[in-house]
C-alpha cells in the first residue's frame, strides 16, 4: 500500500509518494505541528495484492506453449528422435508428431521443419546416387558383353511407362476375353485382333509395314511354339478344367506379342 504526503504551504498542496509500506494506523495519523498530513487511498479488495501484478515484459515468449527441447541439436536424426537407419515413412511420422505436439511455437516448428527437410534432401541424394550407380553398372555390363549380345540389345528399347501400361492393358484384356469365351469356342478371333494390334504398333514405331509384319508374325510364332512346349509340362492340378491347350497357348502368344510390339524396335 502506498501512502501520499500532502504539504500544506499556502494555497497549493504538494503530493509526495512514499515507497514505504505503512500501517493503516500510521497513515491516518495527523501531524499538525509540521503541516504534514498522511492519508491513505480507498482500501482495495484483499484478494488483489501487489504480488499478483505482473509486468508484460516478464511474461515468457509465446505464452505457455511448450518449447521443443532439442532445437539446438545439430544431428537431424537426433533432433527428430529417430534412428539413422529410419525409413522415409518413419521420418514423416516423427515430423508430423512433433509439429502437432509443438504447434504454435514458431521457433520449435522452424527447427523441426529444418531437420525434416535436411533428411529428405539426404534421402533424395542417396536414391539418385543409387540410380546413377545402377545405370553405370548396366552400361558397363553391356560394354563388357560379347558382340552378339550388343547386336541383340540394339533391337531393344525401353518406351515410356505410359506406353507400356496401355499396351499391357490391351493384351491383358484380350487374354481375359479369351478365358471368358473358352467354353464357347477357341480364341482364334482374339489372337487375330492381338496380331493386328501388334503390327499396328510396330508400324507406328518403325515406319515400315513389312518389318512390322515380320516382327509381329515372328512374335506370334515364337509364342505359339513356346506355349505348345511349356504348357503340357505344367501340372494339371493348378490348371482350371475349362482351360484347354489352345487357350493356354494363346495366352503365351499374347505375352510374346506384347513384348514384341513394346520393346522391339
Amino acid at each position: 500500500m502506498v501512502c501520499s504526503l500532502f504539504l500544506s504551504n499556502s494555497s497549493t498542496a504538494t503530493t509526495i509518494s512514499s515507497p514505504l509500506v505503512l500501517s493503516h494506523k500510521l497513515c491516518t495519523q495527523e501531524h499538525t505541528k509540521k503541516g504534514i498530513y498522511f492519508s491513505t487511498p480507498i482500501s482495495r479488495s484483499p484478494r488483489i495484492g501487489l504480488a499478483s501484478i505482473k509486468c508484460a515484459v516478464d511474461a515468457p515468449y509465446e505464452g505457455n506453449i511448450p518449447k521443443f527441447p532439442r532445437m539446438n541439436v545439430w544431428d537431424p536424426y537426433k533432433r527428430l528422435g529417430i534412428s539413422p537407419y529410419a525409413s522415409e515413412e518413419e521420418i514423416w511420422s516423427s515430423r508430423n508428431f512433433l509439429m502437432q505436439q509443438y504447434a504454435g511455437h514458431e521457433t520449435s516448428e522452424e527447427s523441426i521443419e529444418a531437420a525434416f527437410e535436411k533428411l529428405l534432401m539426404t534421402s533424395f541424394r542417396e536414391r539418385k546416387k543409387t540410380k546413377i550407380n545402377l545405370k553405370t553398372r548396366l552400361k558397363k555390363k553391356v560394354e563388357e558383353s560379347p558382340p552378339w549380345v550388343k547386336n541383340l540389345l540394339d533391337f531393344v528399347e525401353l518406351p515410356p511407362v505410359e506406353v507400356i501400361f496401355r499396351r499391357l492393358f490391351l493384351f491383358a484384356f484380350m487374354g481375359g476375353w479369351s478365358i471368358m469365351n473358352s467354353a464357347e469356342g477357341g480364341p482364334a478371333f482374339q489372337v487375330a485382333v492381338s496380331l493386328a494390334a501388334c503390327i499396328y504398333f510396330l508400324n507406328e514405331k518403325t515406319k515400315s509395314l513389312g518389318r512390322a509384319f515380320i516382327i509381329g508374325l515372328g512374335a506370334l510364332a515364337a509364342g505359339w511354339v513356346c506355349g505348345s512346349v511349356c504348357v503340357p509340362v505344367i501340372p494339371t492340378v493348378i490348371i482350371p478344367p475349362t482351360w484347354t491347350l489352345e487357350l493356354m497357348t494363346s495366352l503365351v502368344s499374347y505375352l510374346f506379342l506384347f513384348l514384341g510390339c513394346t520393346f522391339l524396335k
